[in-house]
């Protein structure tokens, strides 16, 4: 049985879809020249700065305001592999979860097949470790989550 796979987004998503295109770097590869289990959350990683940026909040600058987003759970399912020299897209969308929640849920594909499902949730937190409320103008630009 397949994994169940997101439609990528209806009309009404359209604005909360970013995209980033990944070379895969041979240093990226395992032994059998598939991309390695784990890059794909560095993937993820990018994707996600990248998606924030794009919203007018580059994580560096959230880090000078003392916000961090740490990653509280992530997940990914590989349906195909990726190798060397592929070029990737990876699709984000971004949803808030409560009040004091975001998640991002990511999309690899090569020329429109997908090779890869996942996500992450994020909390919002201090530099010194105490949860803290997420800005206004962050949490504003998450909708609610939809299953």
């Amino acid at each position: 049985m397949s994994p169940e796979i997101p439609s990528d987004h209806s009309e009404a998503q359209a604005g909360n879809l970013s995209e980033i295109r990944i070379q895969v770097r041979y240093s990226e590869t395992d032994a059998m020249k598939f991309v390695y289990y784990a890059n794909y959350l560095i993937y993820f990683e990018v994707a996600r700065t990248s998606a924030l940026a794009e919203l007018g909040h580059p994580y560096w600058e959230m880090e000078k305001r003392n916000v961090l987003i740490p990653v509280l759970e992530s997940h990914c399912e590989y349906l195909k592999p990726g190798r060397y020299g592929d070029s990737l897209t990876i699709r984000t969308r971004r949803w808030r979860k409560g009040s004091a929640r975001i998640r991002f849920e990511y999309r690899v594909l090569r020329n429109g097949e997908v090779l890869a499902i996942g996500h992450t949730e994020h909390a919002f937190m201090h530099p010194e470790g105490r949860a803290i409320r997420p800005p206004k103008e962050i949490i504003g630009l998450f909708p609610p989550w939809e299953k």
